[in-house]
Formats: C-alpha cells, structure tokens, sequence
C-alpha cells in the first residue's frame, strides 16, 4: 500500500482531520505583555484630545510637503525619485487623515497611493490624477469635509477610486 493510501485510510469517516495547533506565543512572549492598562489607555486619549487643537496645523504641514513634492516633479519631471517623494508624502497622509479627524483625506490620500503601489510604475502615473487627488485633499481640508459619508466626499472618491480603477485595469496591475 503506498504512503498516500495509508494517510488517506487513517483518516475519520468523513475524510476531514481536525489539527488543534497549540498557541505557545504566550510562553515564548512572557507575562510582561498582560493586559491593557485601561488608565494608561484614558491618559493616552486625553493627551490626543490636548493635540488636537494643533490637528490642522499639522495636516496643513502635510499637504505643504505633497504639494512641495508636486512642485518638484513639474520642475524636474516625473521620475523614480521624485515619485518616490510623492508617494511617501501620500502615505503619510493615508495615515495621519484619520488621526487628523479627517478619514476623508485618508481615504482620498489611500486612492492616491493604490494607483502609486507599484515602485516600477510611480513615475508613469498620470499627472491629472496625481493633481486630482491633490486637488480633493486641499478641497476637503479647505471646507472641512472630514467624513467618507459626506456627499461631496462620497463622489469624489468614488470617481477618483473609478479612476484610478481604470487605469491600473489599462496597466495590467
């Protein structure tokens, strides 16, 4: 009888062999991590609340640095580096939208990006709507239009995600 045949007759009745896998990460880990703190959590959250005065501030400094980095690319052209610049500035605003109390900028920002992925195609993607999605971060911000539901913020992204959509379908990505 062959190998194959034997596991396959050693099996239960209905063919199917449930393996419980132990979770040992605990005892590699140790207790050090026990649970959360929940007053170390509440002065966590009240520090933020004492920030987020500074929020705008500081997404205003971002959108500066992806507007700096738009800037550089009609001056020097669209090339792997100043791509790469663009798009860490792009995911640094995917990021810190929503901490910022503005999903809809981490949305549109997030947009940004899934068009940008692929290392080998940032310095092909398409200027208008590079500017698009720049355009719509800046309007957002601008009107303060922070929430994904709004209905302004829900058409432009879904067009600039349509967009963006088609044109990785046209790159075979």
């Amino acid at each position: 009888m062959s190998q194959a045949n034997t596991a396959k007759s050693d099996l239960p009745a209905s063919g199917v062999e449930m393996i419980h896998v132990p979770n040992t990460l605990k005892a590699k880990v140790g207790a050090r991590f026990g649970g959360i703190d929940a007053g170390a959590l509440a002065k966590a959250e009240a520090a933020l609340k004492g920030l987020s005065s500074q929020f705008s501030v500081w997404l205003q400094d971002e959108i500066n640095k992806l507007e700096a980095a738009r800037a550089n690319i009609t001056a020097k052209g669209m090339t792997a580096e100043t791509a790469e610049v663009l798009y860490v500035h792009a995911h640094d605003l995917k990021g810190l939208g929503g901490t910022y109390e503005f999903p809809l900028v981490t949305r549109i920002a997030g947009s940004l990006c899934h068009m940008m992925d692929e290392q080998s195609a940032r310095a092909s993607a398409p200027m208008f709507l590079v500017d698009a999605h720049l355009s719509a971060i800046k309007a957002a911000v601008r009107d303060n239009i922070r929430d994904t539901n709004h209905p302004i913020g829900k058409a432009l992204t879904a067009e600039l995600e349509s967009r963006v959509s088609d044109y990785l379908k046209e790159r075979g990505l």
